[in-house]
């Protein structure tokens, strides 16, 4: 999802921040409501190189904790990830899980301390370490288990003038409706729109995540994008006047993934 293609995002959003949403493209898909709150709880690791494969090895005592919690309703999803795209200085694995409330996150947590699956010795080589709580009103997938799927993250912050509710004005009018149409033909099998629960980083960055079990998914939700985005007869700054495209970045990963 490359600046161009936003900037043509951009001039649906001016006309929907002036309540005159009407792009053909769009109107045939109905906006989305958003749902109760879903929080994700992430750990990111740099791991060196030569212990890469240990981080691929299941750990018997973290997956039977992963699978009760999802088993009785503590979590509704789980997973890993590691880097597709390496960036020097950020992560080369991660792992998460989601819930619907923050203690369900915390409580699996607790329980893999206490087990002792967060001091695996892979995890104490990483040179740099970090987590982040997520929060997501946006977000939508199919149930079943993935291996070798692509999860690609684009990341944004708003500028400090930017409308509050800057954030849910995309989600509901692009790009929730446009995730669902993916979702509902399997070129994606799972969407969602976070935001910081707790304020690691600034304020008004969001996360535009959406899991393809293939490759072609990728190239195949470019396109649709793409069609969506040039359909529309209106062009505009509002995307563009809304974000701080210096702190934009995107991420691609393999990701291993269970949703319930």
């Amino acid at each position: 999802m490359n600046k161009i293609r936003w900037n043509i995002v951009s001039g649906v959003l001016a006309v929907v921040m002036a309540g005159a949403w009407a792009a053909p493209a769009c109107a045939q898909m109905a906006e989305v409501k958003e749902k109760p709150r879903m929080y994700t709880y992430e750990a990111f690791w740099s791991i060196p190189r030569a212990r890469w494969p240990e981080m691929g090895k299941a750990n018997p005592g973290v997956q039977k904790i992963l699978d009760n919690a999802m088993a009785s309703g503590g979590i509704v999803a789980y997973g890993t990830d590691s880097a597709v795209l390496h960036d020097a200085d950020g992560a080369t694995h991660d792992s998460w899980w989601s819930a619907m409330s923050m203690a369900g996150t915390l409580n699996v947590l607790d329980g893999l301390e206490k087990s002792g699956g967060t001091a695996a010795s892979v995890l104490t080589s990483a040179t740099k370490h970090w987590d982040n709580m997520w929060v997501s009103k946006y977000y939508n997938w199919h149930s079943g288990s993935w291996k070798g799927a692509y999860t690609y993250s684009a990341f944004y912050t708003l500028k400090p003038d930017a409308p509050d509710n800057a954030i849910d004005v995309l989600a509901k009018n692009l790009i929730a409706p446009l995730m669902e149409k993916l979702l509902a033909d399997g070129t994606i099998v799972e969407y969602e729109i976070d935001e910081q629960a707790v304020h690691s980083d600034a304020p008004g960055m969001f996360v535009i995540d959406y899991i393809s079990p293939t490759a072609e998914g990728l190239d195949k939700f470019n396109a649709a994008l793409h069609e969506a985005v040039i359909k529309s007869p209106f062009a505009g700054p509002a995307f563009g006047s809304m974000v701080d495209w210096t702190k934009h970045r995107d991420s691609l990963v393999r990701t291993s993934a269970t949703y319930k």
